[in-house]
């Protein structure tokens, strides 16, 4: 089978999902697969590493030929030089959320394929413009849904296309953990200062509600329709924290927000987010589903199902402790395949749908409809109102 070599110009790796997702999880596993099977051909990425510093981009290149077994990667601290460079055919972008549009004018006008991390903008207006930008030269276009890979979510995609839940009446999905002020050295900050600045383009809802969007649509949604109204309260809650050079800084971006999500057919779908809570449940994401025939609990991995046979019958009594265990009753679902990393899999679909034509439904205007749910998330919590979530022509 012919070998097609495709060069990747990989921006802002050097951070931890760039890094090690994007990077050593997914194109140095395919590389260390033996490339991706598409069309006749196997597919065999050549990564070029780009970023602002070349002395932290030296030490990942020498991760991935550790890695492969083959010589370190390309890297470059001039991105429009490497995305106008023939050998670049794709382009990805895993920077932050201010400096991606740039790239994404840079791809389209060097006709270069384009995959890039959400959220593609900081507002709808400008993701829209974006995409009508890629649209009109023509090139492919994709951004990272990759929480629909998750092995607890294709789960319980399984569980609605079996019908097992009968009528689905909520959902109610809890994510998120503590992270760290700074203000104790021993424990640091698990994430990036810019996340938690407004200027920066920081904010748990422009982060999250953009993946809250794409699972309501990409699970939920040939059943229950899209979301049609929100309501949303966001809140900092820890007003100082400390940057990477050891300095406090006012927090300007909220750290959790709290969602009703209204979808077609009037389910209601809650979201809890919250960089500011300790966890206390199965995984730090889990999405509760509860149906007239049974219920379920997904994580990240995971999904337990009660059916409504087996659904104990408690009655109120605060004045003697609890008789029933809650845990007791729910059945692990089986796993129907292996489970691949769900930013692998995704990135597998994106170089088929580059090289062989094959379908990517994921593109930037897809990405546009998260940007849209959480300009309106922060609206919704600005006017302590009910808003609508028109559908994106």
């Amino acid at each position: 089978m012919r070998e097609r070599r495709i060069g990747i110009l990989m921006n802002g790796v050097t951070g931890r999902m760039g890094a090690n997702q994007h990077l050593m999880r997914s194109i140095v596993e395919i590389i260390r697969q033996g490339g991706v099977q598409a069309g006749g051909e196997t597919i065999m990425p050549v990564p070029v590493l780009a970023g602002r510093s070349e002395e932290r981009l030296r030490p990942l290149a020498d991760r991935v030929a550790e890695a492969t077994g083959g010589e370190p990667p390309r890297v470059t601290t001039d991105i429009a030089g490497a995305i106008a460079d023939p050998a670049s055919e794709i382009v990805f972008d895993a920077s932050t959320t201010q400096h991606r549009p740039r790239v994404i004018e840079m791809a389209a006008e060097a006709g270069k394929a384009l995959y890039c991390e959400k959220p593609i903008a900081t507002t709808l207006a400008e993701a829209l413009r974006l995409a009508a930008v890629c649209e009109s030269s023509g090139i492919k276009n994709g951004v990272v849904h990759d929480k629909l890979w998750l092995p607890g979510l294709l789960k319980l995609r399984g569980l609605i296309e079996r019908g097992f839940f009968g009528r689905i009446l909520s959902i109610r999905g809890d994510f998120g953990y503590w992270v760290f002020s700074g203000h104790d050295a021993e424990q640091p900050p698990q994430r990036p200062s810019w996340n938690y600045r407004a200027e920066d383009g920081g904010g748990i809802i422009s982060d999250m509600y953009c993946h809250w969007r794409y699972v309501l649509d990409g699970v939920f949604g040939d059943v229950c329709g899209p979301v049609t109204r929100l309501a949303s309260w966001a809140n900092v809650d820890l007003p100082e924290r400390i940057d990477e050079q050891g300095k406090a800084y006012p927090a300007t971006a909220e750290d959790s927000a709290y969602a009703m999500f209204l979808l077609g057919n009037s389910v209601m779908a809650q979201f809890n987010s919250s960089w500011c809570t300790r966890v206390r449940r199965d995984d730090l994401l889990t999405i509760q589903v509860d149906g007239t025939e049974g219920s379920a609990v997904a994580g990240l991995r995971e999904c337990c199902v009660q059916t409504r046979s087996d659904t104990p019958r408690p009655v109120w009594n605060p004045d003697i402790p609890q008789a029933i265990d809650f845990y007791e009753g729910w059945t692990p679902v089986e796993p129907e395949a292996a489970y691949d990393n769900a930013f692998k899999a995704q990135w597998e679909l994106f170089l088929r749908h580059v090289v062989a034509d094959e379908p990517f439904p994921w593109s930037l205007r897809e990405g546009a409809k998260g940007v849209q749910l959480a300009e309106l998330g922060l609206r919704a919590s600005s006017e302590r109102a009910w808003v609508d979530v028109p559908e994106l022509s």
